[in-house]
């Protein structure tokens, strides 16, 4: 069984005991994430699409984690007029533990 989730912009193929890694989500270690916006949900052969989302389907996960992905830097220059900027970003994410599909 696995479940397409939409989460902070992004959509995720899921299925229970998968690890995922998302944008950064309230709450602490060890709370409890219901995800609302199921876009597809299959068991087996038998495959159900939402339009756009699934009636009473929702993914329950607990948060295993919070952290900074790593740097990345963001380098801008313009030739021959004596401009350059350079910025790091680390972009925040959480780390969920998917316990069920309902």
């Amino acid at each position: 069984m696995y479940a397409v989730i939409k989460t902070g912009g992004k959509q995720y193929k899921v299925a229970a005991g998968d690890e995922l890694r998302c944008e950064k989500l309230p709450g602490a270690v060890g709370d409890t994430v219901v995800f609302e916006d199921v876009l597809l949900r299959a068991d087996g052969d038998a495959v159900v699409l939402g339009q756009p989302v699934v009636e009473n389907a929702k993914v329950i996960g607990r948060i295993k984690g919070q952290g900074q992905a790593k740097k990345i830097l963001v380098f801008k220059y313009k030739r021959r007029k004596n401009i350059r900027k350079l910025r790091g970003h680390r972009q925040a994410f959480s780390l969920v533990r998917i316990e069920s599909i309902e």
